[in-house]
């Protein structure tokens, strides 16, 4: 999901069909992404850089190390940013078709999710 940091606006979704992790489903889609739009990702999300230039993640703990200070005040700073999605993802799962197990017609849940999407962004407009 791509959402507008400023209006916290969903620009765009995304889906697959099963249990499909985020960043598989991003690498499908990543060719319709522009390069000048700045993504956040979070740490499930490692590797963003390699498959688009204008991002972010997290720096992960190195193993039997620890993170810099430099690091820390980054990923706090990449968190920041990052709760606005995290607040919008909340909103649409008020929802519950996002939050619980989706029990009806499979094919129809990118449509559901994107009108779920739309009601959000009109809510924001008022």
């Amino acid at each position: 999901m791509i959402v507008n940091l400023r209006t916290r606006a969903v620009i765009c979704t995304a889906h697959r069909p099963g249990k499909t992790r985020d960043f598989a489903v991003f690498k499908e889609t990543s060719g319709e992404i522009a390069a000048s739009i700045h993504l956040l990702g979070d740490s499930g999300y490692q590797g963003l850089q390699k498959e688009h230039e204008n991002s972010r993640t997290p720096t992960k703990k190195p193993k039997g190390r620890q993170l810099t200070a430099a690091q820390k005040r980054a990923n706090r700073e990449l968190s920041r940013l990052r709760i606005v999605v995290e607040n919008v993802i909340r909103h649409l799962k008020i929802f519950r078709i996002v939050a619980e197990r989706y029990r009806n017609r499979r094919r129809r849940f990118a449509l559901r999710f994107n009108l779920i999407a739309g009601l959000y962004n009109y809510e924001l407009s008022h």
